[in-house]
């Protein structure tokens, strides 16, 4: 098992890209879901939401067999970028900002839907342009339920185990995260270690959670 210092800044660290890859399609759907509904919108957030509700080694499964050289896309990835994803940290960051994904959009599209209009039409009366609206005023107006999905996606991404384990494996000194090192000791009987590893993960989702609080109000 790697040192606990370096599961703490790994898990921290892949939980955080993550959720920061998926955010720019998060927020532009969020935007789309809630200000300007289309065809085939109920359809497509209902997709969105399957990682919230499908067993996370499907979402893994899922995962691994996109990006294996078996798949138009994975073999492509390799072949001319000589990359291979699965089994490596790029696996694991996949994996936590897909099954956080759903929380980040749900918070960014309440936070979207909470924002009023009237001070959107009043600055597009002013000669503000679409993109001068929604970054000079819409954002700003929805910037807690922004940063609320943000927040509670960080601690959904931080304790992923299933796809993460089936995607990136559980691999000391390479994918090995902190929920992946708790199921590692307790498959060797080491529970000394493991309560201080559930401690901490416990400590660092309550603080997500506490964090999340006022930007839920």
């Amino acid at each position: 098992m790697d040192p606990l210092w370096v599961l703490v800044v790994r898990s921290v660290a892949v939980a955080f890209l993550g959720v920061l890859l998926f955010f720019p399609l998060a927020l532009w759907l969020g935007w789309r879901l809630a200000r300007t509904p289309f065809p085939g919108a109920a359809v497509i957030e209902t997709i969105a939401m399957l990682p919230l509700v499908l067993p996370p080694v499907v979402t893994g499964f899922a995962l691994l067999m996109f990006f294996s050289p078996v798949f138009p896309l994975g073999r492509m990835l390799e072949d001319i970028f000589g990359l291979r994803v699965p089994f490596t940290l790029s696996a694991a960051v996949l994996a936590a900002g897909l099954v956080s994904f759903p929380l980040l959009l749900r918070g960014i599209k309440t936070g979207f839907a909470g924002a009023s209009t009237a001070c959107e039409d009043a600055a597009a009366t002013l000669g503000c342009t679409r993109a001068q609206v929604f970054w000079r005023v819409t954002l700003p107006l929805a910037r807690r339920g922004v940063a609320a999905g943000v927040i509670l996606a960080l601690a959904r991404a931080l304790g992923e185990f299933g796809a993460t384990l089936v995607v990136a494996g559980n691999i000391p000194g390479r994918t090995q995260t902190l929920p992946l090192a708790i199921y590692r000791v307790t498959q060797l009987g080491d529970v000394t270690t493991g309560w201080w590893l559930v401690g901490l993960a416990v400590l660092l989702a309550l603080a997500l959670s506490l964090l999340a609080r006022p930007f839920e109000r």
